[in-house]
């Protein structure tokens, strides 16, 4: 008998009615009823704590999300030096793995060669005091008024990278060592160098430092991808054409102005030259003897001084003479005996188009950077004043594998042009004097002078590398020549 069958009776009538609960069966009723509406009640909490567990996992997977996106940007911060090995078309050395001191930011003064140098050194010293190196900043402060920053004329990517052996290179000072920037390394973890120009001795380091110092400026520090490519297609046009030289004609107002010789320049020139030298107080020598200072051989080379001088040396009358410099002093009047000696004189902005320069043209690093590249290229450098750049350059050049350069001996030069000018020797006379006084110049091995307790009067260490050089025969080329050959 079914549960609602038994809940009725028949009367005597034949009607039906519902029969009455006995005291035990209501409880039973009741107890059941309890029991569903507490099984209804549990259900239900327990619906709603699954739904909780569902909304708390559900909030703490977006929570982890974030912790581990925040957690990537940083990672991609403190260790921009773990750049994807796609990136690059042949294998990164592994990881240099070492106890941090704390970290080594870097801001560079000077014009692009000074601050390159500068670079060089910062690596080297955060690589010996095992500390992660800033990207350094760029001077935008100098004379030149150039606003480029690191990236804008170095691949940043590559210089990170294929230094990771040796040191770790950030782009940015991590997060939490920002509100740190204090004197010492050991003490404060954070050091940071405002200048960095002539940081490391020329001289007495051991050979492994001199090496990493090689290997930064000829290997690590490659131009941005942007100059990189016109830099190479400027040699590409050149060669073209056959071979060419590269004339470091540094005759531009700001040098002659500084340094105060005006050998060639009219009155007015010499008006101008001399309230510039004035207008800038950090330029400290004012009153300057132009013909003593020329005399002995302190004075960049004149246009003309330095077309006599390379007609001296035989140099083929039809080469490409590529001009690495700015607008020179005087414009196409001061140029013309250069001219009329070699009909083939060409800058950049006579190769290339108006609209492939103009993205660097208001950036002089940028350009010079363009210059160096062509230089280091050349078949012959030639450099008229002995600056950062013709330094650099010189020494570059002996790295990969003493290629032609030739050093100026300007006090020579002037003595032998006044002699020449003054009818008091022939030009034959003139140009045998000049090439023997420049037979040991042409960039071929030699060892660095060294002055103790004299560092300024010595040899420039990117000068000549002595100790990163192979013999003559051997020449020595970087692992990234395949990248710098166009």
């Amino acid at each position: 008998m079914g549960f609602s069958e038994a809940r009725f009776e028949e009367t005597e009538g034949g009607e039906m009615k519902e029969k009455p609960y006995s005291n035990k069966m209501s409880l039973k009723y009741i107890s059941m009823a309890k029991a569903e509406k507490l099984k209804s009640l549990i259900l239900a909490r327990i619906q709603v704590a699954r739904l909780n567990l569902w909304v708390t996992r559900a909030l703490s997977m977006l929570m982890l999300l974030g912790i581990t996106m925040q957690l990537k940007s940083l990672g991609e911060t403190v260790s921009s030096s773990r750049t994807p090995t796609s990136t690059f078309s042949y294998p990164l050395p592994p990881e240099r793995v070492y106890e941090n001191n704390g970290y080594l930011m870097v801001s560079s003064n000077g014009g692009l060669n000074q601050m390159r140098s500068g670079i060089c050194d910062m690596v080297t010293v955060a690589r010996f005091l095992n500390v992660t190196l800033i990207v350094p900043e760029l001077d935008n402060t100098s004379f030149w008024n150039d606003y480029s920053q690191f990236a804008d004329i170095f691949d940043v990517e590559y210089f990170i990278a294929s230094l990771r052996d040796e040191v770790r290179i950030l782009k940015e000072l991590p997060p939490q060592q920002k509100e740190k920037i204090l004197p010492r390394i050991q003490t404060n973890e954070v050091v940071h160098f405002q200048k960095t120009d002539a940081r490391l001795a020329n001289n007495g380091l051991p050979v492994e430092v001199q090496k990493l110092r090689c290997r930064v400026n000829y290997e690590a520090l490659r131009f941005a991808p942007p100059i990189q490519a016109l830099a190479e297609k400027i040699v590409r046009i050149l060669r073209d054409k056959g071979p060419f030289l590269v004339l470091h004609l540094r005759y531009e107002m700001d040098m002659i102005a500084f340094s105060g010789c005006n050998e060639g320049c009219n009155e007015q020139e010499i008006d101008e030259l001399t309230k510039m030298r004035y207008a800038y107080p950090w330029w400290k020598e004012k009153v300057i003897d132009s013909v003593q200072k020329r005399l002995a051989g302190l004075c960049p080379l004149t246009p003309e001084e330095t077309a006599l001088t390379l007609r001296a040396f035989g140099i083929d009358h039809n080469i490409q003479v590529y001009i690495a410099a700015g607008d020179i002093y005087g414009g196409e009047r001061r140029l013309a005996t250069l001219r009329a000696a070699y009909p083939n004189l060409v800058k950049k902005e006579t190769l290339l188009p108006s609209s492939e320069l103009d993205p660097f043209r208001n950036h002089s690093n940028q350009m010079a950077a363009l210059d160096y590249y062509v230089a280091v290229q050349s078949e012959t450098f030639v450099p008229t004043n002995g600056g950062n750049m013709a330094k650099v350059v010189e020494g570059h050049r002996r790295y990969l594998g003493f290629k032609k350069t030739i050093l100026l001996d300007r006090k020579a030069v002037v003595d032998l042009v006044d002699l020449y000018k003054a009818g008091s020797i022939s030009w034959d006379k003139f140009s045998s004097e000049m090439k023997e006084a420049h037979a040991d110049r042409m960039g071929n091995p030699a060892e660095r002078l060294v002055i103790p307790g004299k560092p300024k009067e010595e040899d420039y260490f990117y000068t000549n590398p002595e100790e990163c050089l192979a013999s003559f025969d051997e020449p020595q080329l970087s692992n990234d020549d395949h990248q710098q050959e166009p």
